[in-house]
């Protein structure tokens, strides 16, 4: 079906995110590598443009900077973000009024909030300026899967009319269409079920300005500038996200368990407005002072979800919402982007060297199908719990310790497919991944029985110094040696975090019994630092 003008090494269906960064990183692989991008929108986007994946962390912002290459326009188009940020906030009238969980400093390895309309609008110019085929406004209208050696065949239509490609892999990063996913009935249930709204407004939600009469709550930061951070306000159930934009624009979101508050609570502008005066009053008044900048809104029922399959050795693979989704909760979308798309490559690579695909498909899917269902349990099960100021910012100080400590080594030391690592330290990870997965059990417990107590005042991460050092040696350069000892260092901190936090627990009143003791100095978890709170204003 095709000629020598329309076959092509590898066609990419779907030019947002996922694939835009995958044809980059193909070509900076693979320079000779012929590559066609499909996208169904048009370009330029719009600013703000109307998608969710608007913060990154430490993952996705090394890809984009390092792997990539695009640190300058990272630097110059985007906001360097103030890490996370959560506001123990359900019904409270001022943020300082409630715990807060944050940093009082930005963090040494940076991440990013991206305005997406902004972020593939350059994506596609650059990969058009690397000499990548990016086709914009072309609708992919039907495709047939090669097997056994044999090539793809995609039909797909544009302004000038249909057209047909044959390739030799067929990469699918079309987003929640999942085109190959839907084709082949590979969606699966993960059992963690949450629902999803989001809206823009054309306008800045300075969260500082909302309690500028208490000198010493802005005094907590240096500098002063809580807005840049990925801010979550919590209650039980929920929590909302507000992120800024570089263009100007503010994304708001509302996250929740469906059996808790149901997404027709939620589902459109008004509705979401009603909610928010409920749930958030602080936030709420914000953006009544601006509602009529609203730009866009949507919704999504069962934003979570899992696959049975992503890499095949008949050379197809998925990446993205494409192949499956966590929840927005820690950012980890661009994360799993940055991690199937190495994996794509690495099989690209060994497809060129002419090695046999099979077994090198099933090693990294099942890896990754590992570090999903490690991330997934820091969610599924987990939602009750983010309302609570005692339990949550131990759950969190936990959540950092492991990803930071274990995946995050892993990708920034380029050991997504070390076998001989991974077959070496089996029986660490995987004590690991038990340990967290007993932990995630033990916060539900936790939480029946605990004390809830929301005094004002600043959670700050930053002073706990062995957190703050694992965040700054991310961008250590390992060699085989080091990793090692990093690894198996990080994996011994990990039992120690644990035991740390049964004593919190136990001062909290929870009988604990199930949990390792710390085999040395437990670390310190947070810095509390009480502000008093300003009077209401009247």
């Amino acid at each position: 079906m095709a000629d020598d003008h329309t076959t092509h090494d590898a066609v990419i269906l779907g030019g947002g995110l996922a694939g835009l960064c995958l044809a980059l990183q193909l070509r900076g692989e693979f320079p000779d590598m012929d590559i066609v991008v499909l996208e169904r929108q048009r370009h330029p986007l719009p600013l703000a443009a109307h998608k969710v994946g608007e913060s990154t962390v430490e993952i996705a912002a090394h890809y984009f900077e390092q792997v990539l290459g695009l640190h300058a326009h990272l630097q110059q188009a985007q906001l360097r973000k103030f890490g996370l940020r959560m506001f123990f906030s359900e019904g409270q009238d001022r943020l300082d009024q409630c715990t807060e969980l944050g940093v009082s400093h930005v963090l040494p390895t940076p991440s990013y909030q991206i305005d997406r309309g902004l972020f593939e609008n350059f994506l596609g110019e650059e990969a058009r300026r690397r000499g990548i085929d990016f086709r914009d406004g072309a609708r992919v209208r039907g495709f047939e899967l090669g097997h056994g050696g044999e090539r793809h065949g995609v039909r797909y239509s544009d302004q000038a009319g249909e057209h047909a490609l044959a390739c030799r892999w067929l990469l699918d990063a079309s987003g929640r269409a999942g085109l190959l996913r839907h084709r082949l009935d590979l969606t699966r249930d993960n059992g963690h079920h949450v629902n999803a709204a989001w809206f823009r407004l054309d306008e800045r939600l300075v969260l500082d300005d909302w309690c500028r009469d208490n000198a010493a709550w802005h005094e907590r930061c240096e500098p002063p500038e809580r807005w840049r951070s990925t801010n979550h306000l919590c209650g039980e159930g929920y929590w909302v996200w507000m992120i800024p934009l570089s263009s100007g624009a503010h994304s708001i979101g509302i996250v929740a368990d469906e059996a808790i508050h149901p997404l027709e609570s939620f589902q459109d502008f008004a509705r979401a407005r009603a909610w928010l005066a409920r749930h958030q009053p602080a936030l709420s008044r914000a953006i009544e002072r601006c509602a009529d900048s609203l730009m866009d809104f949507r919704f999504l029922r069962g934003c979570s979800y899992g696959c049975a399959q992503v890499f095949s050795a008949d050379r197809w693979a998925l990446t993205g919402e494409a192949g499956l989704f966590l929840d927005p909760f820690y950012s980890p979308g661009g994360d799993f982007i940055a991690i199937a798309n190495t994996y794509i490559c690495m099989l690209v690579a060994q497809d060129r060297a002419d090695k046999p695909l099979a077994p090198y498909a099933r090693l990294y899917q099942r890896l990754y199908f590992s570090f999903y269902e490690s991330t997934l349990a820091l969610y599924r099960g987990q939602y009750p719990l983010f309302g609570d100021p005692a339990v949550m910012p131990a759950k969190v100080a936990w959540d950092y310790s492991y990803y930071w400590g274990v995946l995050c080594q892993l990708f920034f030391q380029k050991r997504l497919g070390d076998a001989t690592l991974f077959a070496e330290l089996a029986p660490q990870l995987t004590a690991a991944q038990q340990l967290n997965e007993q932990m995630q059990a033990f916060f539900g417990r936790w939480h029946a029985c605990s004390s809830r107590g929301n005094p004002p005042g600043l959670l700050d991460q930053c002073r706990a110094p062995w957190l703050v050092e694992i965040n700054r040696g991310l961008r250590d350069r390992l060699d085989d040696a080091g990793i090692r000892s990093r690894l198996n260092a990080n994996l011994a901190l990990l039992r120690e975090v644990a035991g740390a936090i049964a004593a919190m627990a136990a001062r909290d009143g929870m009988a604990v019994d199930d949990l390792p003791a710390c085999t040395g100095p437990a670390p310190a978890l947070f810095d509390v630092a009480p502000v008093r709170a300003a009077a209401p204003v009247v």
